[in-house]
């Protein structure tokens, strides 16, 4: 497949790829260079995507009866007390 860069710098990514790779309006794109300047583009996941592959991870090691955001409130109210701000 070729594409010709524009005047902007721009190009059109083949429908093919673009099928293939579900590139949507707004994906990212890392671009590089490998061996003997060739060049590497690469589709980045979206930030939702990122989220949601992030979402729930380290609760493997909670018990039942812990509660992080519980402990994260009282360690900042305690901090505040030591600080003489509350």
């Amino acid at each position: 497949m070729i594409t010709t860069v524009t005047g902007k710098n721009q190009i059109t990514i083949p429908a093919k790829l673009v099928r293939r790779l579900n590139i949507r309006s707004g994906t990212r794109i890392d671009w590089s260079l490998g061996e003997d300047d060739e060049l590497i583009a690469k589709p980045l996941p979206s930030r939702g995507s990122l989220a949601r592959q992030a979402a729930g991870m380290g609760r493997d090691w909670l018990t039942a009866d812990d509660d992080p955001i519980a402990e994260l409130l009282a360690e900042r109210v305690q901090d505040d007390e030591n600080e003489g701000l509350a």
